[in-house]
């Protein structure tokens, strides 16, 4: 089920290998994007990665950690980036900005809950990351094309991971294929607001990818994989988040209590 995920704490080297080509700071609004995408990796890397130990099987507790350190590579990078624009390092813009300050948008802070609520968020997270990396390998911007360029690959992987795991659960026992569809009932409201198109992209014409723009991929995917699952698109309306702005969802404060105490309550330790 798995075979297309494998271990690859590697992708932490990534922000290493890119800081050596920077040929400049990021701008202010670059340094906004990158945070953007560097928040998405970020919170959903750290919800992932509480699945470890457990997951509904022990070849699951690999994948989802893999997964999570990819998207924490990616993170890396683009929090990396986003920094040379005021000096503060990736681990800066991680542990030391408060909810307020962060960009990630609804979908990637949204409880774990069950095994399904995490595959039916996965999905639409890992399809959308595909479509924004695919189209940001041809950005002006040097360094955001070549996170890019490296991101893609693994991103494959998981919305590959995501499918396979839909199909299983909606055509498994009565009860995973119930679960299955009250779940993607539960996130899809949240999808939205990956396409919105804020006024930053206005201001970075070539460089950033306008969210709208992906909108049709994405669906041609969900659209595919919902035909071969016999599931339907949810009605109902969309949910306001304003996740780009620093408007967030309930669960991100406990979400970023978790992630950040030890880095707060110990500042510079090393280990």
């Amino acid at each position: 089920m798995n075979k297309n995920v494998t271990v690859s704490v590697d992708q932490l080297d990534l922000a290493a290998e890119l800081t050596g080509t920077d040929a400049r700071a990021a701008s202010a609004d670059i340094a906004e994007y990158a945070l953007w995408l560097g928040d998405d990796a970020l919170i959903l890397s750290q919800q992932l990665g509480a699945w470890v130990s457990r997951a509904p099987e022990l070849e699951e507790d690999v994948a989802l950690a893999n997964i999570a350190l990819d998207l924490l590579g990616h993170a890396r990078s683009l929090l990396h980036y986003a920094g040379t624009w005021d000096g503060r390092s990736e681990d800066d813009l991680a542990y030391f900005r408060d909810e307020p300050e962060f960009r990630s948008a609804w979908l990637m802070e949204q409880p774990n809950g069950d095994f399904a609520q995490t595959i039916a968020r996965q999905l639409f997270a890992s399809a959308y990351m595909f479509e924004l990396y695919s189209a940001l390998r041809a950005s002006s911007d040097e360094t955001l094309a070549a996170i890019a360029a490296k991101s893609v690959k693994e991103v494959d992987y998981h919305r590959d991971h995501a499918v396979q795991w839909v199909l299983r659960l909606a055509g498994g026992t009565e009860l995973s294929r119930e679960r299955m569809i009250r779940a993607i009932g539960d996130v899809w409201p949240y999808v939205a607001e990956l396409f919105r198109d804020e006024p930053l992209i206005d201001r970075l014409e070539g460089a950033a990818v306008r969210p709208s723009t992906l909108r049709p991929g994405f669906d041609a995917v969900i659209d595919e994989v919902f035909r071969a699952a016999d599931l339907q698109i949810p009605s109902g309306g969309d949910s306001r988040g304003g996740g780009r702005r620093g408007s967030h969802a309930t669960p991100m404060g406990h979400l970023l209590a978790e992630m950040q105490v030890l880095a707060r309550r110990h500042p510079g330790a090393t280990w």
